[in-house]
């Protein structure tokens, strides 16, 4: 998955928020994190505001 790709799927889960919605989107970060690194996934958390949303931390496995 590109990151392109991963930050229009985070974008639409985080305007749902909610349980469901933050298992996925942690499946779409590990996916980014294998294939593109840690540094990828942690700058999609900062620029989405995942860690507000839904409390996950730039660093964070």
């Amino acid at each position: 998955m590109t990151p392109e790709r991963a930050r229009e799927l985070l974008a639409v889960q985080a305007n749902f928020g909610g349980g469901y919605n933050r298992n996925a989107a942690k499946l779409i970060l590990d996916e980014v994190a294998r294939e593109h690194g840690r540094e990828t996934a942690d700058a999609l958390i900062t620029e989405l505001e995942l860690d507000r949303v839904f409390g996950f931390t730039a660093g964070e496995e």
